[in-house]
C-alpha cells in the first residue's frame, strides 16, 4: 500500500498533468507516460521529486479526463456566482476537478483527507484567496455528496 505522502504527490502531479493537458493539449497517454518516465520520483529542474503513487496518479487523472462532463458541473454549483468555472485559473481549475473527483468517486479516501489535500496542493500554487476558494468549494460538494463525513453528529438529524 502506498504512503499517504506518496498520494499527496501523485494529487499534486495529477494537477500540474491537467494543467499540461489543458494549456499545452498534450493527450492523455502522452502526458501519463511522460510523468512517469520523467517526473514521478526524478529530478526535474535541479529538484528531485518525491515518490509518487503511480497507479494513484493514472487513476486520478485519467478519472478527471472521463468524468469531467460530471465533475465540471458539480464545481459550477459550488462556486460563488460570480467566479464561473470558465473564469477560474487553470492551475486552481486543474486542483478542483481533482479534488471533486475524489470526493464523488474514491469513497475510499475520507472526504476530510480530499479537502485538506486539495487546500494544500492550492497553497503550493497560490498565496492569496484560492487556497480558501478550494476548502469552501470541495468542502460543500463534501456536503452535499458525503453528508455523513462532514456534517457534525448534532446536525444529523
Amino acid at each position: 500500500m502506498a504512503k499517504p505522502s506518496e498520494r499527496s504527490a501523485a494529487r499534486l502531479a495529477a494537477v500540474q498533468a491537467l494543467y499540461q493537458m489543458d494549456v499545452g493539449g498534450s493527450t492523455l497517454p502522452a502526458v501519463v507516460a511522460e510523468f512517469e518516465a520523467h517526473r514521478l520520483g526524478h529530478e526535474v529542474e535541479g529538484e528531485t521529486m518525491r515518490p509518487a503513487d503511480a497507479a494513484f496518479f493514472r487513476a486520478l487523472v485519467a478519472g478527471v479526463v472521463d468524468k469531467q462532463r460530471e465533475v465540471d458541473p458539480v464545481i459550477h454549483a459550488a462556486l460563488p456566482q460570480t467566479w464561473p468555472l470558465g473564469r477560474i485559473d487553470v492551475t486552481l481549475r486543474a486542483i478542483m476537478r481533482c479534488g471533486v473527483f475524489e470526493l464523488l468517486n474514491r469513497r475510499d479516501v475520507p472526504a476530510r483527507v480530499v479537502i485538506s489535500e486539495y487546500v494544500d496542493v492550492a497553497r503550493a500554487f497560490f498565496s492569496d484567496d484560492e487556497p480558501g476558494l478550494v476548502n469552501g468549494v470541495l468542502d460543500a460538494v463534501a456536503r452535499h455528496e458525503r453528508p455523513d463525513e462532514v456534517t457534525p453528529a448534532a446536525s444529523r438529524k
